[in-house]
């Protein structure tokens, strides 16, 4: 009998230890366990947000626990984190791209309710509402990012100001005062990102490569990369300080380029303004930059010499030029006898933006060659001249 109560209460105590965070994945449950133990009397309202959260969301709250800064474990609410994550869920089951969104990503920059070590303020039920019109009739994430890119400064009504009381303020603290540095602004922007299930971070650099200061920037994730924008937009991987930033120093950490995480990474994000704050994890990303900024020189070098020729294909040159009119089809195009260049037009399936396109030297002829639909060799000659052109050819 004694054998059988002891077996008995090992398989109790084996179970209470399974579940001690029900529907939690194992990888989390000795990171919560130190957290709880830093939380000190908070841990409780920790607890309560574990305890309470949906089984579909309980993973998403314990990844927020186990990597909060301890000024997070010890003050923030059950309610606070709740809100917060059910918010990021609703905007993650509405928008096509947030479902689309990996966990590891959604998790890491979609759900986090901070960027840097602004002021927790309690933003996620405000701007969803706030931004969700923006982005209601997106039908990808690129329309998206563009449109709470264009629409947030008028949203929000807040300017670039170095008259603001700090560096580092929380969204509610730049909208009181309708002003923010450069830091205050991104925050604004990367919230208003992930509030509509836009994965975002901060980028930035203490200082430049020539010491004249730091400086930080949003970045927004898509189709597996990350591309660069700012509060104040001139498109994604465009800015007036991608020359600056091509010359980061990777392995100097006063002129490096970094990006900010929720998780811990390879090391932690330079605040200018308090150097000893080293709880907001960041990756080192400086080589991105640099080869950003290499392309578009390259890119400017050729554009001296060559120009862009877009190519679309019709049914015949009686059609609507409608999307339903374009036809899929092989087209090479030669310089004389060379082949320079080949590719494939884009069917009635694809997107209207999408469009073959060939950067071809100036001011020469080229041939567009193409089997037509009765199967006969079909040719376009066109004189390349400075600028870009498109040319439109015919199946029939």
């Amino acid at each position: 009998m004694l054998k059988n109560s002891m077996i008995a209460l090992l398989v109790m105590l084996s179970l209470g230890a399974c579940t001690k965070y029900s529907n939690v994945p194992k990888q989390y449950h000795q990171l919560l366990d130190t957290a709880l133990a830093t939380a000190g009397p908070n841990a409780e309202e920790l607890k309560k947000a574990l305890n309470a959260a949906p089984a579909h969301q309980k993973e998403a709250v314990a990844f927020l626990i186990a990597y909060m800064p301890e000024r997070d474990l010890k003050s923030l609410t059950a309610d606070f984190i709740l809100e917060n994550t059910d918010y990021a869920f609703m905007a993650r089951e509405q928008f096509p791209w947030a479902q689309a969104i990996p966990d590891s990503v959604f998790f890491n920059d979609v759900l986090p309710y901070a960027s840097l070590n602004e002021r927790r303020d309690n933003w996620r039920k405000d701007f969803y509402e706030r931004f969700s019109k923006y982005v209601k009739d997106c039908k990808d994430i690129r329309s998206a990012i563009d449109s709470i890119n264009k629409n947030i400064r008028d949203e929000v009504m807040v300017d670039y100001n170095t008259k603001r009381e700090k560096p580092d303020q929380s969204p509610y603290e730049s909208m009181e005062q309708n002003m923010a540095s450069c830091s205050g602004l991104s925050i604004l922007l990367t919230d208003a990102f992930r509030a509509v299930g836009i994965p975002s971070r901060i980028g930035g650099t203490p200082n430049w490569h020539d010491k004249r200061g730091n400086h930080n920037w949003n970045e927004v994730w898509m189709d597996g990369e990350w591309y660069f924008t700012e509060y104040y937009p001139s498109g994604l991987n465009k800015s007036w300080f991608l020359a600056d930033a091509g010359k980061a120093i990777p392995d100097n950490p006063e002129h490096a380029i970094y990006a900010s995480s929720w998780k811990p990474a390879d090391t932690h994000f330079p605040l200018v303004w308090d150097f000893d704050i080293k709880y907001v994890p960041a990756v080192n990303v400086s080589e991105r930059y640099i080869q950003l900024y290499e392309a578009a020189e390259a890119a400017k070098k050729i554009a001296e010499t060559h120009v862009s020729v877009e190519v679309m294909m019709f049914k015949d040159d009686v059609c609507t030029f409608q999307g339903d009119d374009r036809v899929a089809v092989n087209v090479d195009v030669f310089c004389g006898a060379d082949q320079v260049g080949g590719g494939r037009t884009a069917g009635p399936t694809q997107d209207m933006n999408d469009v073959l396109e060939f950067v071809l030297e100036k001011n020469k002829v080229y041939s567009f060659n193409y089997i037509g639909e009765a199967g006969q060799l079909k040719s376009m000659k066109l004189k390349v001249g400075n600028e870009p052109q498109t040319l439109k050819l015919y199946y029939k």
